[in-house]
């Protein structure tokens, strides 16, 4: 009735009911395949119903049933709606449930792979939509054995998704987010310990030491030319003079030139992002 009381058209008020009767087949059709136990848990935020949803999974599936839902041709995660839609309870469980090391007789489930290569950047959600959850997810990257020997028990760290990214083999971005979130209660997390000291002593430490020799030998060269040299003794004689001209002159155009040009770069990025 409001389409015919703006035009009288046939064909424009049959493609109009013909449009509507299509979107409401499509929603059906994604309610239909869409609503599965574990996503009516989430919807209602209820840990006691997800774990009797999962009851029903079989191991081997049990983290597909957490991270995929098919609709159609289409596929969310259900523990990205449970975060994006504030079902943090549920979130909770689902990050927790997928962290347990189960086992049958063919093989163990560890659900961190399917959880890192489903969600790359999930530290980067989670830091930004729900930082609650940061702890619970660290944890779940840590296995203890519950059997100690002389007095220590064996700690199992698995990083790997923390130091690097395994699509490209390039060095991950999780240190870069935690300090950006500025929370010094998560960069003081073991797990975080770990990755940062792993990164330090194994790539970053070489890089810094080659980053800060030229930094060394102009320090050297200013020292001589501007404190030490100056003061000798033999100050005034012209083999001296020479090398003292010379150590700032090198001083003067060459360290003191890339010193403007990078610090003229930085001034310049920051006036352009304001």
């Amino acid at each position: 009735q409001v389409i015919r009381s703006l035009t009288e058209d046939d064909t424009a008020e049959e493609a109009f009911r013909w449009s509507l009767s299509l979107i409401s087949r499509i929603l059906t059709r994604v309610i239909n395949e869409g609503s599965t136990i574990v996503m009516k848990a989430i919807n209602a935020n209820s840990v006691p119903q997800l774990k009797r949803a999962l009851a029903c999974a079989p191991r081997a599936s049990r983290a597909n049933w957490l991270l995929k839902v098919e609709a159609g041709t289409q596929n969310i995660s259900p523990l990205m709606w449970a975060i994006e839609s504030c079902r943090l309870e549920a979130a909770e469980a689902i990050i927790q449930d997928l962290l347990v090391i189960r086992a049958d007789r063919e093989r163990y489930y560890y659900g961190v792979e399917d959880l890192f290569g489903r969600h790359q950047d999930i530290i980067k959600r989670l830091i930004t939509d729900a930082p609650t959850l940061l702890p619970v997810i660290m944890q779940g990257l840590v296995w203890r054995s519950r059997i100690s020997s002389g007095g220590n028990r064996r700690v199992n760290y698995y990083v790997k998704h923390l130091l690097i990214n395994p699509e490209d083999d390039s060095v991950s971005e999780t240190l870069s987010w935690l300090v950006a979130a500025k929370n010094p209660r998560n960069m003081s997390h073991e797990v975080i310990v770990l990755v940062s000291d792993t990164m330090w002593n194994g790539l970053i430490f070489r890089q810094f030491i080659y980053s800060k020799i030229w930094f060394m030998i102009s320090l050297m060269f200013f020292m001589l030319s501007q404190a030490i040299l100056p003061k000798s003794d033999s100050a005034n004689e012209l083999h001296m003079r020479l090398l003292i001209f010379a150590g700032r002159l090198l001083m003067y155009f060459v360290t003191m030139v890339r010193f403007i040009f990078q610090h003229s770069k930085f001034c310049m990025r920051s006036y352009r992002e304001g």
